[in-house]
């Protein structure tokens, strides 16, 4: 059953998105904010259709930790999902992304469009500059800023180094960086054609005020992020033993 549900679920969703980037075009010319609507609806059918295929949920946590303001949005990775999750909870969010990723027809330009911070890794020192020049121009016209701090999505029970870019914004831009938990690569794993019932939790921690050095903030954070992860990846586990 699992495998017939994942393949109408896959044909669907890559249907859907086809379709989205298709029809993205049109809304280049207009202001952001019909962009953001469009993947906006993209991720809620999507998770539509988690629920009503798969019989996967979602379950958001700790909404309550967002502070009001400037703030960035730093998430555990182990998902595609995880890129539809925050165009759910805010209006206008800005990701960061690697330059690459712009290479990928339509959806680069779509990206650019909903405010993305490209980043060029082979730039080094002078990349992290930009960055931050970038997301005090997308804090002070309103967007939240979401990094993923590993830069790629990772299993379940793995961790990668955390790259210095969440540091970076968080020293020069004197926002508050919020810590992000996930537990998606239990049900949709990194290039898996199966999809798993259950239920996603994502939960946003604490938030780190300004006022750290870099070497406090990045232990905090990947202590706080991982902590929370392998807790949500545990009782996700014991919730659905099928996992």
């Amino acid at each position: 059953m699992t495998t017939l549900r994942s393949l109408i679920f896959n044909a669907f969703f890559f249907t859907w998105t086809a379709l989205i980037l298709l029809v993205h075009p049109l809304l280049l010319p207009l202001p952001r904010r019909f962009m953001q609507r469009l993947i906006r609806s993209w991720g809620q059918s999507t998770r539509a259709g988690m629920k009503a295929i798969l019989g996967l949920g979602i379950e958001i946590r700790g909404l309550e930790n967002i502070p009001q303001g400037q703030v960035i949005i730093a998430s555990k990775h182990q998902s595609a999902w995880d890129t539809t999750a925050f165009h759910q909870i805010f209006d206008d969010p800005a990701y960061v992304l690697k330059k690459e990723l712009l290479k990928v027809p339509l959806w680069g330009t779509c990206a650019k469009k909903c405010g993305a911070l490209i980043v060029d890794r082979a730039a080094g020192a002078r990349a992290l500059k930009q960055m931050v020049q970038d997301a005090k121009a997308a804090l002070n016209r309103g967007q939240t800023i979401i990094i993923f701090p590993e830069g790629t999505r990772v299993p379940p029970g793995e961790k990668l180094t955390y790259h210095p870019g969440a540091a970076a914004m968080y020293i020069n831009t004197g926002a508050p960086v919020v810590p992000v938990a996930v537990n998606s690569g239990l049900f949709w794993g990194r290039r898996s054609f199966l999809k798993h019932p259950g239920a996603i939790t994502l939960e946003f921690l604490p938030a780190i005020e300004p006022g750290l050095d870099r070497r406090a903030f990045m232990a905090r954070l990947e202590n706080d992020v991982e902590t929370a992860t392998a807790r949500l990846e545990e009782e996700a586990r014991a919730r659905f033993p099928g996992l």
